[in-house]
C-alpha cells in the first residue's frame, strides 16, 4: 500500500529511540540528542526539545534504540525558575532542567514559545 501524501492522523504524538543508559520520567521534557535518540532535556547547547514524555521509559543496560519513548508535543504547564514574567509572552523558553523553564538561552537549549505566565508557572507551546 503507498502512503506517500496520506495524512497521518496525530502529528502531535510519536515515538523515538532512546539513548543508551537513559532513563525518561512520564511527565518531564525530552529532547533528541545530535545522534538523533531521546534522552530526558538538561540544560545543554544542542538539544532538540521533542515534547513531554507520555509513560516511563528506561534504556539502562540496552543498546541507542533499543527501547522507544512515546513523546506528545503541544502546549505545556512547566516550571518557572523566577525570571519568566506575564511581559515575556511569545518570546522563547530555555530549558533549565526537565519540568522548569527560563529566557536565558547562555549553555542552554530552546524549549518553544511563551503562551502563558504566572509566578510559578509557565505554559510553553512546543512546536
Amino acid at each position: 500500500m503507498r502512503r506517500i501524501g496520506n495524512q497521518k492522523i496525530d502529528n502531535k504524538l510519536f515515538v523515538i529511540p532512546v539513548k543508551a543508559g537513559a532513563e525518561i520520567e512520564a511527565g518531564k521534557l525530552v529532547a533528541i540528542d545530535a545522534n538523533g535518540y531521546a534522552v530526558e532535556a538538561t540544560k545543554a547547547t544542542g538539544l532538540k526539545v521533542a515534547g513531554l514524555c507520555q509513560e516511563y521509559v528506561t534504556n539502562v543496560g540496552g543498546a541507542d534504540g533499543a527501547v522507544v519513548v512515546k513523546v506528545r508535543r503541544g502546549a505545556f504547564v512547566l516550571g518557572n525558575n523566577g525570571d519568566v514574567a506575564a511581559t515575556d509572552l511569545l518570546k522563547t523558553a530555555y530549558i533549565t532542567d526537565s519540568e522548569t523553564v527560563t529566557l536565558v538561552a547562555d549553555a542552554s537549549s530552546a524549549v518553544g514559545k511563551i503562551i502563558e505566565v504566572d509566578s510559578e508557572t509557565v505554559t510553553v507551546d512546543i512546536q
